[in-house]
């Protein structure tokens, strides 16, 4: 779906991807941890009824509560790709030059 309107350098257009049932699943995992909270948050989110989506959180948990904390995230034309974050750790040793020590 798109938009288009015109502006003084030309037509302009917008791509608009409403979002899918997993992503507004996943948005609701991050807020809350209760299950029927979680079906109610994307219920609203999708404009779904809810019985339809407490099925699909069901069966996320249940998949969720076997996978480790990996997360997979769709890009661009279905791409997926999968984000990872790691903290370095800066070790300083006596001689540090900016204090003189």
């Amino acid at each position: 779906m798109s938009a288009d309107w015109n502006t003084k350098y030309g037509t302009r257009r917008v791509r608009h991807d409403p979002p899918t049932l997993d992503e507004a699943i996943f948005a609701a995992i991050g807020i809350t941890d209760d299950q029927e909270q979680q079906a109610e948050i994307a219920a609203a989110l999708m404009g779904m009824p809810l019985e339809t989506v407490q099925a699909e959180v069901k069966k996320q948990a249940r998949t969720n509560s076997r996978i480790t904390a990996t997360r997979v995230i769709a890009g661009e034309q279905g791409a997926q790709r999968s984000v990872v974050v790691e903290r370095r750790v800066v070790r300083r040793f006596g001689n540090d030059k900016r204090t003189g020590t």
